[in-house]
């Protein structure tokens, strides 16, 4: 363990020099611009110099071109881009042609499976904007949020993200932990560890979600108390059927830290969990996602030291409908090594770069961490995670796509690669259930998230 008193005075004037530049807000020239080059979530109005990514017009707010579905009733989404054929396909023969857009962990999946894993790039498409409520608290905070407690909290006002315009590591992921999306979510989803010889152990999970920075009535207040609740209760499999977990996660994770209580349903008690979070095994994913990694990363920031890589282009998924309709079938998607590229769509966006390296004093199954958030939302949507050799392990994606269930981008399905094994978990998939995510129904609340209400659900 490396000793800050080893440190020279200079060195520790240093130091000091850049905590209070990470630390400063934007000035008012840079905010200004959010609205004019810069669209309400800090992302470049503009489209790159090749033409490649478009212009942000952001010209649907709360719809989807030709779609009329009821809202926040779990309806399935519907490809509003079926029509569309892919420009081109990414292959291990032409990869080194997109070389610089590119993460590590799309390359190693590339030379992985030469012959099968592929991406297909679709035209791009940002036209979908925030309301003007959310882009005014973005605003404000452009002004206003600051990092505090050894980055470790945020002065700012809840319902977008705090740091439109990042300056440093930390900003951007706070970005990733309280961006505008739903305040409540309802959902029966599948968990599929698919296996190297394409084999599949199954999981199921019956999940709650609030997220109190995403409440409307919160909307411009001052981040502090909890930021979200969440309870999980298996359904499969059988061996894990009726275990129900309740969290509650802080919005100062120096002050305060998650809290989770556990139901068994063999024994009938429930239990307050030690420590809950950071790289335990998230439940249903044979080991192969731990619980900070769901949405790529969540939980307390402070076992790494966070640097922004800066913006650069990139190709991730976006717009993904294709592969969230009720018409899709796991036995199609769920292929071994990888999911059906098939199903895919990527499109060249631009994205913040932002590498976590664990701190000398603490132990983390990831040793760094690589994730790349889509500019416009602010979101984490791939990730490369490394082990403690530094050696490239894992390569994570999120699906996302806006819903006007909540005027903004949700995440849905994820892939979990594990590069040594070729297997994976197909995480957050709805398509076979009868109904996908309730978003914004608005029918939860704290008490729902108790110990006793663990109970209540457990037996």
């Amino acid at each position: 363990m490396k000793s800050m008193m080893r440190k020279t005075p200079m060195a520790l004037a240093a130091l000091l020099v850049l905590a209070g530049t990470a630390w400063a807000k934007v000035p008012a020239a840079e905010a200004d611009k959010l609205g004019k080059e810069l669209n309400c979530n800090g992302g470049i109005k503009a489209g790159n110099k090749d033409g490649t990514i478009p212009e942000f017009t952001g010209k649907y707010v709360g719809k989807l071109p030709g779609v009329d579905q009821p809202k926040h009733s779990g309806a399935h989404p519907v490809d509003i881009y079926a029509n569309e054929k892919p420009l081109f396909v990414i292959t291990a023969e032409n990869m080194d042609k997109y070389a610089d857009k590119l993460s590590d962990g799309q390359k190693a999946m590339l030379k992985k499976y030469p012959t099968t894993y592929k991406m297909p790039v679709y035209p791009g498409h940002r036209d979908f904007a925030y309301p003007e409520d959310v882009c005014a608290v973005v605003k404000k905070n452009a002004l206003e949020a600051e990092l505090i407690d050894d980055g470790l909290a945020v002065k700012a006002g809840m319902g977008g993200i705090p740091f439109p315009i990042p300056q440093n590591g930390n900003e951007a992921l706070w970005n990733n932990l309280i961006p505008a999306r739903a305040f409540t979510e309802s959902i029966t989803r599948d968990v599929a560890n698919v296996l190297s010889d394409g084999s599949i152990a199954w999981g199921r999970q019956e999940n709650r979600n609030l997220d109190e920075t995403s409440t409307p009535a919160n909307r411009g207040k001052p981040v502090e108390g909890r930021m979200a609740y969440s309870m999980t209760r298996a359904l499969l499999p059988e061996r894990e059927k009726g275990g129900v977990t309740n969290s509650t996660e802080p919005l100062n994770f120096k002050k305060d830290k998650r809290l989770a209580w556990s139901y068994d349903a063999g024994t009938r008690r429930v239990r307050q969990v030690p420590e809950y979070g950071f790289d335990q095994p998230l439940a249903g994913s044979g080991g192969k996602m731990t619980i900070d990694s769901d949405r790529l990363f969540n939980g307390s920031p402070e076992r790494y030291n966070w640097k922004l890589l800066g913006r650069k282009e990139m190709f991730i998924p976006a717009n993904a409908y294709k592969i969230h309709e009720k018409t899709v079938k796991y036995k199609d998607l769920l292929t071994p090594n990888h999911a059906n590229p098939d199903f895919m769509r990527y499109e060249l966006r631009r994205v913040w770069a932002v590498e976590g390296n664990l701190k000398d004093n603490y132990r983390h199954l990831y040793g760094k961490r690589v994730l790349f958030l889509d500019e416009d939302t602010g979101q984490a949507v791939a990730s490369d995670m490394y082990d403690s050799r530094g050696q490239l392990w894992q390569h994570a994606l999120i699906n996302y796509y806006y819903t006007p269930d909540i005027n903004a981008w949700h995440a849905g399905t994820s892939f979990y690669y594990d590069l040594n094994s070729g297997s994976y978990i197909g995480y957050n998939l709805f398509q076979e259930r009868p109904t996908g995510p309730v978003l914004n129904k608005g029918d939860l609340d704290p008490s729902m998230f108790t110990p006793q209400a663990a109970r209540n659900m457990g037996t």
